[in-house]
């Protein structure tokens, strides 16, 4: 999309701007250009590599300019918060923290209550166990984080590697972050529609309202 507005002289923002505040002329009018000396003097300013990739994720789920998450590296550093990549390099036992989007979360039917979560930064994916207490524990944050930061103790078996959860949190603000917007959600509609494998449905003890985690997501009973 940034290239196509581009290649008739436009940026992004001037772009949409024009797209939505242009009258179009019908009937007999129609085709003809409508000049207004009020919008000829309005100066937008240029967007963001963040702001980009935040509108590149919102309409396509992806980004050819940058991953979210790498636009956050520099403060995610200073919470002691590795890439995914370097838990290849860790060993088993090693105490970690990782952060990412969470690309699918899934609970089978015969793993006992035991939920598998999946994060993907810039660096590539983490997997994650979380046994059925600490699901209780993190309900919330688990359920409706769309930028979720972890800690716990790395399960290394030759080239397989899981974290075995023992917190979480729901840091998706730093997201929201990156962009300008009155509503809080509106930036980040792509970040919550995550591959979802569900066995039956997720109650809720205390308002006794039976929900699927994500509406949107694909659920295989």
């Amino acid at each position: 999309m940034r290239m196509s507005f581009r290649s008739i002289g436009l940026d992004r923002r001037r772009a949409l701007w024009e797209v939505s505040v242009k009258d179009k002329p019908v009937a007999l009018f129609s085709g003809l250009p409508v000049e207004n000396e009020q919008e000829k003097q309005i100066s937008l300013p240029l967007m963001t590599q963040a702001e980009h990739v935040m509108k590149d994720y919102s309409s396509t789920s992806l980004s050819l300019k940058a991953h979210p998450v790498s636009l956050l590296r520099e403060k995610l550093h200073a919470l002691h918060i590795v890439t995914n990549a370097s838990l290849n390099d860790a060993k088993n036992g090693d105490h970690t923290k990782v952060a990412g989007l969470v690309l699918v979360r899934q609970r089978p039917g015969t793993a006992k209550g035991v939920w598998f979560v999946t994060l993907e930064d810039e660096t590539g994916t983490a997997n994650l166990v979380i046994f059925p207490n600490l699901f209780e524990q993190y309900r919330k944050a688990l359920i409706q984080a769309r930028f979720l930061m972890v800690e716990g103790k790395l399960q290394v078996e030759g080239k397989v590697i899981h974290i075995l959860v023992s917190a979480c949190y729901d840091i998706t603000r730093m997201l929201a972050k990156l962009v300008y917007t009155k509503d809080k959600d509106l930036a980040l509609p792509a970040f919550s529609r995550s591959d979802e494998i569900v066995h039956g449905k997720i109650s809720s003890a205390k308002s006794g309202i039976e929900k699927n985690i994500l509406p949107d997501a694909r659920n295989f009973r």
